[in-house]
């Protein structure tokens, strides 16, 4: 059965997901924004937990100049869907926010597989 919680409470589960990441690392974030949507977007498959927009550490050269914020997206739907209980919904957050931050530091799928974050 899937979790029930309101948008403050899970953006509050995100909010402590964040601050759980160690400063030596977040301090090396830059440049990013963390977004919850309801949903994934169209395209995409429905069970989706996260998304990574944006052009990750180890790919950028200084010809990059200036340039919007690098996305990450938590999406509520799926999250609350595969979880049953809010202590799950929290670990599964954590994973999630870990996994997408990682791809910012350019981390690839296969290496959080093998880290237990995929």
């Amino acid at each position: 059965m899937p979790v029930e919680m309101s948008p403050e409470d899970f953006d509050a589960l995100v909010d402590a997901a964040l601050d759980e990441i160690p400063e030596q690392l977040a301090r090396l974030v830059h440049n990013v924004v963390v977004l919850v949507e309801d949903e994934p977007p169209e395209g995409e498959p429905d069970d989706l937990l996260g998304l990574y927009d944006g052009v990750a550490l180890t790919e950028r050269d200084g010809s990059m100049g200036a340039q919007l914020p690098d996305r990450i997206f938590l999406f509520r739907g799926p999250l609350l869907d595969m979880c049953d209980d809010a202590e799950d919904l929290a670990e599964e957050i954590r994973i999630t926010v870990v996994h997408e931050v990682a791809h910012h530091f350019g981390i690839n799928d296969d290496r959080l597989h093998e880290l237990g974050y995929a």
